[in-house]
């Protein structure tokens, strides 16, 4: 499987989704990130130390990694240019599966404005018309999955993956982001989060996703339950 994760800052997927890429590289997938700032406007690290801080975390995921230029953080702009710039990334990458931020969080803007532009960059991707991308072959991707970045409250997600076998080295990719971590709890945040919803779905660890569209099925083999044990 090839694996397209896109972040609006350089910890994002990490903190978001990384548990699910690292299990998916252990199975043999091939991954990339495509992250959209150096985290120009934080509070804590520089954009040198933050972009430092996620190739860090990529070696050690085995994952690919691929920075765009908007300006900086706080610049995110859901509208055609972004996510024509994103499909090409997009058509790069040529992914099976995309994760983007959920366009329905109500947290750092950046977050749904990214969602929402890579909702419609998987569109735009599969264009052969489209003027700004004729130098790259159309590609459709097979399914667009968002994650949840540091907010877990609303609906349950639509798809949970247990995670429970790869928490240390999703753990030691979270720390890559040491000017993170060192101020705020981000950490203990979202292992606890991943413990809650992991205790729901009668597992030890676990990570919801949420889809774009339903999500087709050959048969019901690879349904393995559900993932509400109470």
């Amino acid at each position: 499987m090839n694996i397209l994760a896109v972040g609006p800052h350089p910890d994002d997927i990490e903190f978001g989704c990384a548990a699910v890429l690292i299990k998916e590289i252990k199975r043999g997938a091939s991954v990339k990130m495509l992250v959209m700032s150096r985290g120009e406007a934080g509070t804590r690290g520089s954009p040198e130390e933050r972009e430092r801080e996620a190739r860090s975390a990529a070696a050690l995921m085995g994952a690919g990694l691929e920075f765009l230029d908007f300006g900086g953080d706080c610049h995110m702009e859901h509208s055609p240019a972004t996510s024509i710039r994103i499909a090409a990334g997009i058509r790069r990458a040529r992914p099976d599966v995309v994760l983007a931020p959920n366009p329905k969080e109500n947290q750092h803007p950046d977050h749904a404005a990214v969602g929402r532009a890579v909702r419609d960059a998987c569109r735009l991707a599969r264009y052969g018309g489209l003027q700004e991308l004729r130098g790259q072959a159309p590609h459709r991707i097979g399914t667009l999955l968002f994650y949840s970045i540091t907010t877990h409250t609303g609906a349950l997600p639509d798809i949970v993956v247990d995670v429970s076998d790869v928490i240390e080295e999703w753990t030691a990719a979270m720390r890559c982001h040491a000017t993170q971590v060192a101020g705020k709890s981000y950490l203990d945040m979202q292992l606890t989060s991943a413990r809650a919803l992991g205790l729901m779905a009668g597992v030890e660890y676990a990570i919801g996703l949420f889809a774009n569209d339903p999500i087709l099925l050959g048969d019901l083999a690879g349904v393995v339950r559900s993932a509400r044990e109470f």
